[in-house]
């Protein structure tokens, strides 16, 4: 399949600036696969679809506030920066992305807070926008990051043309967020009220827990038209015993494992065995999953509408197959389902 194959016209007003006012009330349609059908629910019906003893599984990574403001020293231009990964915790070394990028040479300083308490030197640049940086800030590395998160914003996606709000901080987390290191949301997470995953514990639906630390590299725009020359950033990924255990019971009983969202599902196609079960993992993941793909280990999955020809479309195509994928997101956009971060949820059999 080529780059061309995933394109489609999507409105502009239907990208969510805000999600539903109540996380469980967006709209929810539901693909079954073998019957070929399509329907319209509300995310809270997802419980229907669950019999005890299936498996959700949750990617439990937490976004921290990864998109500071600083001033270039001399001159004072204001200027963004983006925290993409720590490379080092002792020496304070970060990749970043920063904007204006042409103003950003090796040997600068960008000093932040009003007391320009924390300041940066850049010691390298990595692509045409990326740079390593080098923090200083007198204090624990613990008061250090405490600095990092204090200074740091919410970061919404680029499309979000709105001012970020307070609000934005608790939105964009998943409610069962725990191990920080995302710079964005899971975003099919976001639907799960604490009410529904009560509902769905008291049914006898099992949980099962990977952290996957989703970088940018998950909405990078892929640029060739042959997919198989496209290159996936890395991506930190956890997928420890208990985990493992749960899934593959769930397998060798015939049972749902369902993926809440394209992240869990490059997590546990990133770690399978040769007979098709999980693998305990701990590494970096830059699997990319385009059609065609035989998937081994969910045989179900929630997730957000995407935009056109990004790589989490691409999964979805070759999850859903792609005919089917494209017929859904037609009556997607006649039914006016919002897309992206703060969207409507889909929900594949």
């Amino acid at each position: 399949m080529k780059l061309s194959h995933f394109n489609f016209d999507l409105p502009p007003e239907l990208l969510a600036e805000y999600p539903s006012e109540h996380r469980d009330e967006a709209r929810l349609m539901v693909l079954n696969r073998k019957d070929q059908t399509i329907e319209h629910k509300q995310f809270k019906d997802l419980i229907d679809y669950f019999e005890p003893h299936d498996v959700m599984v949750l990617n439990n990574t937490k976004v921290f506030p990864a998109r500071l403001f600083g001033n270039k020293e001399k001159t004072g231009a204001r200027i963004e920066v983006f925290l993409l990964r720590e490379l080092n915790a002792e020496t304070r070394l970060w990749d970043v992305l920063v904007d204006p990028a042409r103003k950003i040479r090796i040997g600068n300083k960008l000093y932040f807070g009003d007391d320009e308490s924390l300041v940066a030197e850049v010691i390298d640049n990595t692509t045409s926008r990326g740079r390593t940086l080098r923090f200083l800030y007198d204090g624990s590395y613990e008061e250090f990051r405490n600095k990092l998160t204090e200074l740091g914003e919410t970061p919404l996606p680029k499309y979000i043309k709105r001012e970020v709000q307070p609000e934005d901080q608790e939105r964009y987390q998943t409610i069962y967020a725990k191990q920080e290191g995302a710079v964005a949301a899971p975003t099919a997470g976001l639907h799960f009220s604490k009410h529904l995953l009560k509902r769905l514990e008291i049914k006898g639906i099992d949980f099962a827990e990977v952290t996957l630390h989703v970088g940018l590299g998950t909405f990078s725009p892929v640029e060739v038209e042959d997919l198989s020359k496209h290159k996936m950033d890395s991506e930190e990924a956890f997928i420890e015993k208990p985990a493992v255990d749960t899934i593959n019971k769930a397998i060798s009983e015939k049972r749902k494992v369902c993926a809440v969202g394209t992240t869990v599902m490059r997590s546990l196609e990133s770690s399978v065995s040769s007979n098709k079960t999980l693998n305990e993992f701990s590494g970096w993941t830059n699997k990319f999953i385009f059609p065609p793909y035989d998937f081994s280990i969910a045989n179900c999955m929630i997730t957000n509408f995407h935009t056109p020809k990004s790589t989490l479309l691409m999964m979805v195509s070759a999850f859903a197959g792609h005919d089917f994928m494209k017929k859904a997101y037609a009556e997607a956009v006649k039914e006016k389902y919002k897309f992206y971060t703060y969207g409507d949820a889909m929900l594949i059999l």
